[in-house]
């Protein structure tokens, strides 16, 4: 973050600066750049990269920047306001309109401003992320031969090996395909499973950016409640006969948002009625990867115990890795596998050759298993800080349920606290939150926030985050002082 703010701070003293300098005229050097501002060389670079993306500066290589000339005069703007129209009436043929909210999914994405406390984030923390790894993994990669060539449409045969050694059980790695990220592989998943108009059962809470990927496939979510121990099978086998869904989309392990795990008696009960539903569960495995020092053993992911074929499994290296390593895999057995295949090469074609080489690399190290190692102490050391500081200075919010994996917390609010109020307020306090209401498909049972301990700095930035919140919390529960 301090990085990020530098290069922001450092572009706009030298956008200021530029009425200097005649068009064409020449900047001082990187070097003296450096001295000058008492920055790094990688934030001068940086910062004179984000001017030339504006087209304020232009760089030569060997020459150094020099101040951009002026652009022609800009075109005239056109009316696009027939467009309202015509996306309009395509909307109004549908059974459901494919509308495409991604404020749920954005709220994670998006880097808050300098000095802001990141408890919405959705990953982890650079300082966390196996940067010499990853770098070195990628190195090693872009040298082996035909690195740069094009991989097999499925993925390159190593790693989908890799992958279903991962998942366990007889998944081979025929069946495994390589997709970039777990969105993408959802994503192809819901395309491939149910047409347009259809019902798809969804958790509830569950990932916002599921939901998103449903809507935009013009998919009908229906929501199936969930408790700590995961989705509850007389609801969802009531879900499946008033709606004839033949999807139904979960998160066995340590599920967004709530952090549940699906209990051993459920995982059987799962499969059976949604077999006899005729159904496909898709498995999103997403957190595997992210389970804290004191879990205990991990059970197996719902595929490695599925020999029909219900089962359709995502797993990711992402959130154990960067959000940039998009990595990921789609597994299914039978038939739809073929399906699978055919709607990611439509859309993709491939996952890039170097990224594949690269991932390969990185699990293979020794560096690998140090680094889970790392971050499974490090996660439970911030979730029990995080756990401690609310419930010392936020006792107001109800935490159900601790989880032993993941990356957040889930709290209920007091009766009657509005949500978008609490987030505001905690925004101007200086800590960014996650509201509830983008995790429910519909109307929410009660107010909840997500709170992630993940994606800041340390232990240290947790106590203050929660400080913060509190003075939010009072502005909001209790009105302003005074």
């Amino acid at each position: 973050m301090q990085e990020r703010s530098s290069v922001h701070d450092l572009a706009e003293r030298l956008r200021r600066e530029l009425d200097r300098y005649s068009p064409g005229g020449k900047l001082p050097s990187s070097r003296a750049l450096v001295e000058r501002f008492r920055v790094s060389p990688v934030t001068v670079s940086r910062a004179l990269a984000q001017l030339a993306a504006e087209g304020l500066v232009v760089t030569r290589p060997g020459a150094g920047a020099f101040r951009a000339r002026p652009r022609a005069e800009a075109a005239a703007v056109g009316d696009t306001s027939w467009q309202e129209v015509a996306l309009s009436a395509d909307s109004a043929a549908e059974l459901v309109p494919r509308s495409v909210d991604a404020s749920g999914v954005l709220v994670t994405l998006a880097a808050p401003a300098s000095g802001v406390i990141e408890f919405n984030g959705g990953y982890l923390h650079p300082s966390l992320q196996p940067e010499r790894a990853m770098a070195a993994a990628l190195s090693r990669a872009g040298r082996r031969p035909g690195a740069w060539g094009r991989p097999p449409v499925e993925g390159l045969p190593e790693l989908r090996e890799w992958f279903a050694r991962s998942i366990g059980g007889a998944v081979t790695a025929a069946e495994v395909l390589v997709t970039s990220g777990g969105q993408s592989a959802l994503t192809t998943a819901l395309r491939a499973l149910a047409p347009p108009g259809a019902p798809v059962l969804v958790e509830s809470p569950t990932y916002p950016g599921m939901l998103a990927i449903a809507r935009a496939a013009g998919l009908r979510p229906v929501p199936v409640p969930v408790d700590a121990d995961g989705v509850r099978p007389a609801l969802l086998a009531d879900a499946f006969r008033a709606t004839g869904a033949r999807v139904f989309v979960c998160q066995p392990l340590f599920q967004n948002p709530t952090g549940g795990v699906l209990a051993p008696e459920r995982r059987g009960e799962v499969l059976r009625i949604a077999r006899e539903a005729g159904a496909f569960v898709v498995e999103d495995d997403f957190v595997r990867r992210l389970v804290h020092e004191d879990a205990g053993p991990l059970p197996r992911p719902l595929a490695a115990d599925d020999p029909d074929g219900v089962v359709v499994h995502v797993g990711s290296l992402t959130k154990a890795t960067s959000p940039s390593f998009r990595v990921s895999a789609l597994a299914g057995h039978g038939p739809v596998l073929e399906r699978l295949r055919a709607i990611q090469v439509v859309d993709t074609f491939f996952v890039p050759r170097p990224l594949q080489e690269a991932a390969l690399e990185l699990v293979g190290s020794p560096a690998w298993p140090r680094h889970l190692r790392a971050i499974s102490a490090e996660l439970k050391t911030r979730r029990d800080t995080m756990t401690a500081a609310l419930r010392l200075g936020l006792p107001e919010l109800s935490l159900p349920h601790i989880p032993s994996g993941g990356y957040h917390l889930w709290l209920r609010l007091p009766d009657g606290t509005e949500e978008s109020a609490l987030a505001a307020a905690a925004l101007r306090a200086g800590v960014a939150i996650t509201p509830g209401r983008p995790y429910f498909s519909a109307e929410p049972p009660a107010g909840h926030v997500r709170l992630s301990f993940a994606a800041v700095a340390g232990t240290g930035e947790i106590a203050e985050g929660v400080r913060r919140l509190r003075a939010a919390c009072d502005e909001v529960l209790h009105g302003p002082a005074g």
